[in-house]
């Protein structure tokens, strides 16, 4: 606990403290709630977008092979040109969300092409698109973790430090003043008694 001064100034300035850290701390424990909550929706997200890409990936295993007729398939078709992101505000935090991605159009002749690669084109793009969504999610869960991180820390510190620590400085200082008007008090009565004897005295004399 710092130093505190034992008047009736600090004893404003802990009690104003000690009403913000209760005013402030419930909002620190609504955001730590929302952050949990988001974090177990991505998750959820995120092994949605995990299964999908399993069962894609399944779905093409018997096909691959074909991939190495290299004079047929293009690997620029599956490669995405742009990855498209928005943020969503999550209890303060920025957080990615994953929109769409961007492929060029894959020109080939139709009359020599096998039909297959229509169909590899779409699934592989399903698989690439899948990987990037899980990629935007698992960042969206890092930027959660790290703010729910220092969320719990701030409602530790409030929690933990701050007001115990005021609640004592306010618990202190009350005895201090108390005990130093109760002193005075002795005093007074004590002078009072002292001038009444001597008045008493000296009408005696």
């Amino acid at each position: 606990m710092a130093k505190i001064r034992f008047s009736k100034g600090e004893l404003k300035k802990q009690r104003d403290a000690l009403k913000q850290y209760r005013r402030y701390l419930p909002t620190l424990q609504l955001k730590k709630q929302q952050i949990q909550m988001e974090i177990l929706r991505q998750h959820i997200m995120l092994q949605d977008a995990g299964e999908k890409l399993n069962m894609a990936m399944k779905n093409a295993a018997g096909w691959a092979g074909l991939l190495s007729e290299k004079k047929v398939f293009d690997n620029r078709w599956i490669r995405p040109g742009y990855i498209s992101k928005s943020f969503k505000n999550i209890a303060g935090v920025e957080l990615p969300v994953f929109e769409k991605c961007g492929f060029i159009a894959a020109e080939y002749d139709l009359f020599t092409t096998p039909l297959w690669v229509d169909a590899a084109i779409e699934e592989l793009r399903t698989i690439t698109t899948l990987r990037e969504e899980i990629k935007v999610l698992e960042e969206g869960v890092m930027t959660l973790r790290q703010e729910l991180r220092v969320t719990t820390q701030r409602v530790n510190l409030f929690e933990k430090v701050k007001i115990p620590e005021a609640e004592e400085a306010i618990r202190r200082i009350k005895i201090y003043i108390g005990d130093q008007m109760a002193n005075a008090v002795g005093r007074s009565k004590a002078a009072k008694r002292k001038i009444e004897t001597a008045f008493v005295q000296e009408a005696v004399t």
